[in-house]
């Protein structure tokens, strides 16, 4: 038992001189490898500092042990963030990378922003929006668009309407229109450069304002003639009843047509 306690004792000593001689221990470091680590990470390639020397007559064996099998390495910069350093010249390419990928990326955009506006140009989709489309030929075009029968004979008297229908004027007029309005929906729905489009619209236009003023006209002279054909049977007429009351016979009423010819 006392031999055990005394084991106990020993190795319990030892333990405790073990841990006094780790607290003291001093770490040791070596300025050679400490001058490489500085020159290699950050520093100065300082040819002063390429320890350990030559020494005395160049017989220092350490020197040569170190250096001799690599005479050329203290004379070139091998610094990884020196001029010519290899992490130098990576961020180089990474810096002339990133300006070439914005160059690129401004590029793509303006191609894009071309391509966007040549699409608003040429689609016919996008007529709609058309700033001269929606500020000018939208109103021109409206009642040719909008086509409404009962404005086809605004202000015209049953008869005149009668007359227009049967002689075939307004079949004439819908038919025109009816083109004209094809014609133009063609142009606002195909794929076509803007400046062609709004020279077809202003072509049209022109050609929907002659056929407004030939169907006015056309309108204007029914009017006149019914006015005009009511006045002769009217005439007529009262011709027909003094020419009886006189007692004339046919003959007589022929004579006296000609002689008026005539005059």
């Amino acid at each position: 038992m006392f031999k055990l306690f005394k084991v106990m004792l020993y190795i319990l000593l030892c333990a405790f001189s073990f841990d006094l001689h780790g607290q003291n221990v001093k770490y040791q470091t070596d300025k050679h490898v400490v001058n490489q680590q500085e020159r290699m990470v950050f520093k100065q390639w300082h040819r002063k500092k390429f320890t350990p020397t030559r020494g005395f007559l160049s017989l220092n064996y350490q020197y040569w042990l170190t250096w001799g099998l690599h005479p050329n390495y203290p004379k070139t910069d091998l610094r990884p963030l020196s001029a010519g350093g290899p992490q130098s010249r990576r961020l180089l390419m990474v810096a002339a990378m990133k300006s070439t990928e914005e160059a690129y990326k401004l590029h793509a955009d303006t191609l894009r922003n071309t391509a966007l506006s040549e699409t608003a140009n040429y689609a016919g989709i996008a007529s709609q929006t058309d700033p001269l489309w929606q500020l000018y030929y939208k109103k021109e075009f409206q009642d040719l668009l909008e086509f409404n029968e009962a404005d086809l004979f605004a202000g015209l008297e049953p008869s005149v309407k009668d007359y227009v229908e049967q002689g075939g004027s307004a079949d004439w007029y819908r038919k025109e229109s009816q083109m004209l309005r094809e014609r133009l929906e063609a142009v606002r729905t195909t794929n076509l450069d803007r400046g062609s489009r709004i020279i077809a619209y202003h072509r049209m236009l022109g050609e929907y304002r002659k056929l407004l003023a030939i169907w006015e006209t056309k309108r204007q002279r029914a009017s006149l003639y019914l006015s005009i054909k009511g006045k002769v049977n009217a005439l007529q007429e009262n011709s027909t009843v003094a020419m009886a009351a006189r007692g004339k016979s046919d003959l007589q009423i022929a004579d006296d047509i000609l002689s008026r010819a005539k005059l």
